[in-house]
């Protein structure tokens, strides 16, 4: 969808992934798009962090908002940035406002393929 489309290219490589898991009224969704229209240019503007909503098929009330970092320094300055600056705490407070029911927050980071623990074999 062109309207969650990012500046950043194609090669992007996230290091922390925030899921916010939401549900939003149907009667309210274009006026949320639209909001986020405005808000996502602001949310990427540090660098290094990309925005997109997915949703989901069967329940069209339910989205993820996905938050990808490129760094965990990305990470911890714009989590640090959603206290301290004015604007932002004002676009959250926009943004809870859509929402029907409190966010579920999620936070996961990649597990590097050097640290995967390998199969389990049954001695024979």
């Amino acid at each position: 969808m062109a309207l969650m489309n990012s500046p950043v290219g194609d090669e992007w490589r996230a290091a922390v992934y925030v899921h916010l898991r939401i549900r939003v009224a149907e009667e309210l969704q274009a006026e949320f798009r639209s909001f986020l229209q405005e808000a996502i240019p602001f949310y990427e503007a540090p660098g290094g962090i990309r925005v997109r909503l997915l949703s989901r098929d069967a329940e069209p009330e339910h989205f993820i908002e996905q938050v990808e970092y490129v760094d965990e320094r990305a990470y911890l300055k714009d989590d640090a940035r959603t206290r301290s600056d004015s604007t932002m705490v004002h676009y959250l407070e926009r943004w809870r406002s859509f929402l029907a029911e409190p966010p579920i927050v999620e936070v996961y980071r990649e597990v590097p393929r050097g640290t995967l623990i390998a199969p389990f074999k049954p001695a024979s």
